[in-house]
């Protein structure tokens, strides 16, 4: 075998694979996609009015029955559904316990793909027969994940290692996937709401580059190489070295670190580490991610991450053993791009120093906020979240939050029927991280404060501003006062040309009223028609009962209805 194989092997972006759809898996899942996305448009939309909302059905149940259906389609299906699935599961900080208690079962091992299909795929893979490549290979997986599963081996004349490899066939599951995905993003684009804040079809590309990627295990090498190589200063973070020589396109050969699962309570108590210390450490870890190397592990689940308790240190008090954090499956990355990283920095240093002004900036300058949002009140919620929110632990946000519910409602009515922020595509994997991490920090500890594990950080990232930024402040401040003379120059010959003009616009709050107006009436042009043809319908229907015209017509008056509600 060759010493370096990866200039050999292709590296997988957006282009479509070389896999066909799977007909009747796709339609099973568009099936399932039409209904949730009906039935949310019936009792969430249409029975959210005024006269009918006294007849909706409660949502926890609804949704936990959602849920349950979900769970079980994922489970049977796998794929890109249970990767989805996961990740709502660690979502115990936004979602009722009762929905992520049902995802939560996602996270246990998918049915494994039969030894011999494995072993095949690996030889057709690295071009040799399996006994040349290794000493043994396990034929039962120590873990089964959607797309790929993992064995243990041994190298020849080597150590212990593990063997992740693609399931057979795992192209078509996921291409079939991406295009029911695609299907709902299609009918979401209808809704305004969402197509205002999000651009659906960004999304979608990146989400299909960033899936595809996954399949590709040479990238995945080389960012599990890079990330090693961003915490090689940190020794509480590690990461399995890559096997390349027992490595290819759909075989990936990494140093075995099966130790401590991150969430096996039972065992971390046993070994003494501390969990309120594994929390802040993880904590940590993330935000050296975002702020400071700009590339993240987007896929934290419990499954990913590790803990080697340090067998030669001794525990130290409350901070408990010693431990190092071990990071796997690095298929998922993300990078911060760079227009975005300076705003990220400066949102957590605000948010730490609890200035809400600095925060809203951070929004703009991160394209977060929708053009004519108000920013005064923007700026004024925020300070009412830190006056009631700050120090309330993650384990007790949801509890807190819901019963300042109706506070803020009545409060601030006018941003919260507005929702004046939209979502930056390239943000969105970077933001399923710090959701995951929410979720992992409270089932490690759910007195965990984030407020104060912030503040640390910010104070470190506001040092590094403050040096970095002085000789910028002179450069600019010096550069503006030599331009001052001419542009005072000519300003005053255009005051004297008469040419000076005034511009005015309306107020956040008059563009709001004039947008609620011209969507009123847009809903108008469409009722008004319906209106006709259902009162027709049904005067045809009683008149002639035999007759479809009256039912057609009847059934064209609700089309009228459902469009007009939706483009307005």
């Amino acid at each position: 075998m060759s010493e370096d194989r990866t200039s050999q092997w292709p590296t997988a972006e957006a282009e479509p694979l070389n896999a066909a759809v799977d007909p009747r898996r796709y339609r099973r899942i568009r099936r399932f996609i039409a209904g949730v996305l009906l039935r949310a448009f019936w009792w969430d939309v249409l029975f959210n009015q005024p006269f009918l909302r006294r007849f909706r059905s409660d949502w926890l149940p609804r949704y936990t029955r959602v849920a349950e259906r979900y769970r079980d389609l994922a489970v049977e299906l796998g794929g890109v559904l249970i990767k989805l699935g996961q990740f709502l599961s660690t979502r115990v900080d936004v979602l009722p316990r009762e929905i992520t208690g049902v995802l939560a079962e996602l996270q246990d091992e998918v049915p494994a793909a039969p030894f011999e299909a494995i072993a095949a795929e690996i030889e057709a893979d690295l071009g040799a027969p399996l006994g040349d490549i290794f000493d043994g290979v396990a034929s039962k997986p120590l873990g089964a994940a959607s797309l790929a599963q993992v064995h243990a081996a041994r190298l020849r004349g080597g150590g212990a290692v593990v063997v992740k490899v693609l399931r057979p066939g795992i192209e078509t599951l996921v291409e079939t996937d991406l295009a029911a995905i695609a299907f709902a993003a299609r009918w979401l684009r209808l809704w305004k709401p969402i197509r205002r804040r999000v651009s659906l079809a960004k999304l979608i590309r990146e989400f299909t580059r960033t899936t595809r990627r996954e399949l590709d295990l040479v990238a995945e090498g080389r960012s599990a190489e890079r990330f090693a190589r961003d915490f090689e200063a940190d020794p509480h973070v590690r990461v399995p070295q890559i096997h390349w020589r027992q490595s290819g396109a759909r075989t990936l050969t990494m140093e075995d670190v099966s130790f401590i699962k991150l969430l096996d309570f039972a065992s971390l108590e046993a070994a003494g580490v501390s969990r309120k210390a594994l929390a802040i450490k993880v904590y940590e870890a993330y935000m050296e991610q975002i702020f400071v190397h700009n590339f993240v592990h987007a896929d934290p689940h419990p499954g990913n991450v590790f803990v080697r308790p340090l067998d030669d240190a001794p525990a130290e008090g409350d901070a408990g053993r010693p431990f190092e954090l071990i990071f796997v499956d690095f298929g998922m990355m993300t990078e911060v791009p760079d227009r975005s990283r300076e705003a990220l920095r400066e949102f957590v240093v605000a948010f730490a120093t609890r200035d809400a002004r600095r925060i809203v900036q951070a929004y703009a300058d991160a394209g977060v906020l929708l053009a004519g949002a108000d920013l005064r009140r923007i700026e004024e919620v925020h300070d009412e979240i830190f006056e009631r929110f700050w120090g309330v632990r993650l384990g007790e946000m949801q509890e807190v939050a819901m019963g300042e519910m109706s506070y803020f409602l009545e409060e601030y009515w006018d941003l919260v029927s507005d929702v004046p922020f939209q979502v930056p595509t390239e943000l969105l994997f970077v933001g399923r991280a710090v959701g995951i991490l929410a979720g992992v920090a409270t089932s490690l500890d759910e007195e965990f404060d984030p407020w104060s594990a912030a503040i640390p950080f910010a104070e470190q990232l506001a040092r590094g501003e403050i040096g970095g930024r002085l000789w910028t402040t002179v450069v600019d401040q010096g550069r503006l006062l030599l331009q001052l003379p001419g542009q005072a120059s000519r300003f005053y010959r255009q005051a004297a040309r008469g040419g000076l003009a005034v511009e005015a616009s309306l107020s956040a709050e008059s563009q709001r009223s004039l947008g609620r107006l011209e969507r009123g009436l847009r809903r108008l042009t469409w009722f008004v028609p319906g209106s006709g043809l259902l009162v027709g319908g049904i005067l045809l229907h009683l008149a002639q009962p035999e007759s479809w015209w009256g039912a057609i017509l009847i059934g064209v008056a609700g089309a009228c209805f459902v469009w007009g509600w939706i483009r307005g």
